[in-house]
């Protein structure tokens, strides 16, 4: 694990990066105190239909609401 200042990672952040790509992990310090890592991104897995038969809701959910109609449409009453 290799220590830089926020100096050095802020003149070499693509240099950095680069060694972090290849798996290094970095931590970025202030005054010899760490304060970031950086680490290699780890995308986390997209999961479709992650509430399916866990989530309810009424058909009448897709009704129209007439206080909202009246907002954006104005009332009928002339």
């Amino acid at each position: 694990m290799t220590s830089v200042n926020i100096h050095e990672a802020k003149t070499h952040l693509s240099r950095l990066l680069e060694r972090v790509a290849a798996g290094e992990r970095i931590v970025i310090s202030k005054a010899g105190r760490p304060i970031a890592d950086l680490v290699p991104h780890r995308p986390a897995p997209v999961r479709f239909g992650g509430l399916a038969g866990r989530l309810e809701y009424d058909d009448a959910a897709f009704d129209v609401d007439e206080d909202i109609q009246r907002m954006f449409y104005g009332s009928d009453d002339k």
